[in-house]
């Protein structure tokens, strides 16, 4: 299966600088929406069977114009949501940021059972992602995109891709509508095929210096 995992767009909490990963959450800014619709044309050679989004509205209305395109229904899964910045929320001071990407990337690095103060487990994000990629594969889909979150998308592909490792995803950003594509499946393991951490749509609606903490390097 190619898997497509894409953040969702800019939202005013990216453009604050702050830890804000509640349900339903914000919406997306000007910038987040044009983002959105920059990314069916860019993905234009993607034959995209089945679309997934989290329960945060930002990442539905992302997904939106990539379902238009393709004349395929969101699917909302709970499971591919945000890692949950527990005692840290909204909160945009240097000591919350660099603890919630720090207890990212010690996840990616395999140390699943460090808690995040306040929130979940490594071995909570990886089952409920991992629940949702498997439903994905066993419906038989050749490729599916997933309209996700920069932390939990860079923290997953750290440490189940074969060939990209902890450091690799705590050293390049995800920005906003930044994708990671990959090939494999739950049993044969995934491979990165291309990291492209920048906006879908390119420079024109990339904003790197306001796409919020989950982006930042570690």
């Amino acid at each position: 299966m190619r898997l497509l995992l894409i953040r969702h767009g800019q939202t005013p909490s990216n453009v604050e600088g702050s830890l804000d990963t509640r349900i339903p959450g914000p919406g997306l800014t000007p910038l987040g929406h044009a983002q959105a619709e920059a990314i069916p044309l860019t993905l234009a050679n993607e034959r995209i069977d089945a679309i997934y989004a989290s329960v945060q509205v930002r990442s539905q209305i992302t997904a939106a114009p990539l379902a238009a395109h393709h004349g395929v229904q969101v699917q909302i899964r709970a499971g591919i949501r945000e890692i949950s910045s527990g005692d840290y929320e909204m909160r945009r001071d240097r000591d919350a940021v660099e603890a919630y990407l720090t207890t990212m990337l010690t996840w990616a690095a395999g140390h699943l059972e460090l808690p995040m103060p306040g929130g979940e487990t490594g071995v909570e994000i990886f089952e409920r992602f991992d629940e949702v990629v498997a439903e994905a594969h066993a419906a038989g889909h050749s490729t599916v995109a997933f309209v996700s979150h920069g932390a939990v998308i860079r923290t997953w592909v750290g440490h189940r891709a074969s060939n990209v490792t902890a450091e690799y995803v705590g050293e390049n950003p995800l920005h906003n509508t930044g994708v990671v594509v990959l090939e494999g499946s739950p049993e044969t393991g995934w491979t990165v095929l291309t990291y492209m951490g920048e906006a879908l749509g390119g420079p024109e609606v990339d904003d790197a210096s306001h796409d919020g903490p989950a982006a930042e390097t570690v």
